[in-house]
């Protein structure tokens, strides 16, 4: 089974013929089957040369960028290998007619703060009585998502919401505290690992993308950009609470990931080498456990639902089958 493998440190990469050997500065070697590569990504400074990018080309194997501070910076997306112009046509005209880009653009919404609610909910039912009145005030706000007729506006929807769910991390999260958002740059422990996650969570979606007939440049919640897939933007927004927030919440509660795995600087929070790697193999066994699925009756791995994400939304743009954005239920 194919599988994503990280760089976490600087060296080369170079073809030998089916096979990437990877070289780091000590000159210690690893040598990677094209064959069982899915994806990568580099955290570290990558020496490469255009044979290598030609062979992750002809292998369709995308190669994704961060920089010192965790920041994703760009990726190498091989040709698209599954276009098919009914599908971009359709989602193109999805786009510019309003009426059918903002009923997409509400069911992103809909289905992210539905999931945000289920995270707030279970840990209700675990004695966190206090996250009562944080559950009132997103119920209250996702009442307005059916009546938005702008992007805009349901953006502000999803801001406000957001703003509101991460008011209760310092309730959830035992030794940390989060003090509000903060991005460029993460300012503290939780900020680190909320922005790391979704970057993570974002590169799944640009993967199963390429994965799909859907052009990942055109998008519906967030406007299209010329540097960015913003198409899957508007899918981590459903698949966020569910891959990363828990994530973060098992990790910290359970001392899993502790304050000497971050490294602060110039005001900055990041994670170190070592505790990244330690969240990477968190994320990936996320990845691959498997839930019952409640239509196909059979068990499906997280990351098969967000390429099953992308196939309801070739669907809708069809006008085969109306989409529904996938909903945790437990």
């Amino acid at each position: 089974m194919k599988k994503p493998y990280y760089f976490l440190n600087p060296g080369r990469v170079s073809r030998k013929d089916n096979t990437l050997r990877f070289k780091n500065k000590e000159g210690k070697q690893r040598v990677l089957p094209v064959t069982d590569i899915e994806s990568i990504y580099c955290f570290g400074e990558l020496d490469a040369n255009t044979t290598f990018y030609n062979f992750m080309g002809k292998n369709g194997i995308p190669v994704h960028f961060f920089d010192y501070y965790e920041h994703y910076t760009g990726s190498f997306y091989p040709k698209e290998k599954l276009l098919a112009g009914q599908v971009q046509v359709a989602q193109t005209l999805h786009y510019h007619h309003k009426a059918k880009r903002i009923v997409l653009a509400q069911r992103f919404v809909d289905g992210a703060s539905s999931n945000i609610l289920k995270n707030l909910q279970y840990y209700r039912r675990r004695g966190m009585d206090q996250l009562s009145i944080i559950i009132e005030q997103i119920e209250e706000l996702r009442l307005s998502i059916p009546f938005s007729r702008k992007v805009p506006e349901l953006m502000g929807i999803e801001g406000n919401i957001r703003q509101v769910y991460y008011q209760a991390f310092d309730s959830i999260i035992k030794d940390f505290r989060m003090d509000g958002r903060s991005k460029q740059p993460p300012k503290n422990e939780v900020n680190a690992l909320i922005s790391f996650g979704n970057m993570m969570c974002y590169t799944t979606c640009m993967d199963m993308l390429y994965h799909s007939q859907l052009n990942p440049t055109i998008s519906f919640l967030h406007e299209p950009g010329m540097r960015r897939y913003s198409l899957a933007l508007d899918l981590a927004e459903i698949f966020k609470p569910i891959l990363v927030d828990r994530l973060i919440f098992s990790m910290l509660n359970k001392r899993v990931i502790q304050e000497h795995d971050f490294q602060k600087e110039l005001g900055k929070c990041v994670l170190k080498d070592t505790s990244r790697q330690k969240f990477l193999e968190a994320y990936d066994m996320k990845l691959k456990e498997t839930i019952k699925h409640r239509d196909l009756q059979r068990e499906v791995s997280y990351k098969r639902l967000v390429l099953l994400e992308c196939y309801k939304l070739i669907k809708h743009i069809l006008d085969v089958e109306e989409y529904q954005p996938f909903k945790i239920w437990w």
